[in-house]
């Protein structure tokens, strides 16, 4: 029996910051094979009396970031499966 060809996928994720003394923004992007892209963004806030740290801030703002793109991609999906079958699905999380 043939073992089926194994296809290698790869996604292209960019994050991107932008800082100032008190808040740092993130910028994320993820690049599908079909060649359609989905943003998403984060903020951290720094509090006046906490040191400046922007590592932290970068962290922060890009988690926050990639866990958007991720309800994103979520979202995406789900109304795919929806649009294929035809019918609602239940939500995915």
């Amino acid at each position: 029996m043939a073992m089926p060809a194994q296809t290698t996928v790869g996604w292209h994720v960019e994050l991107e910051f932008e800082e100032d003394t008190h808040r740092t923004r993130a910028a994320a992007l993820v690049r599908l094979p079909d060649g359609s892209e989905v943003r998403a963004h984060g903020y951290a806030s720094r509090h006046p009396s906490d040191t400046n740290q922007p590592r932290v801030g970068e962290e922060i703002a890009g988690a926050r970031a990639l866990n958007e793109l991720a309800m994103k991609m979520l979202t995406k999906a789900h109304d795919e499966i929806d649009e294929a079958s035809g019918r609602t699905s239940h939500p995915l999380r």
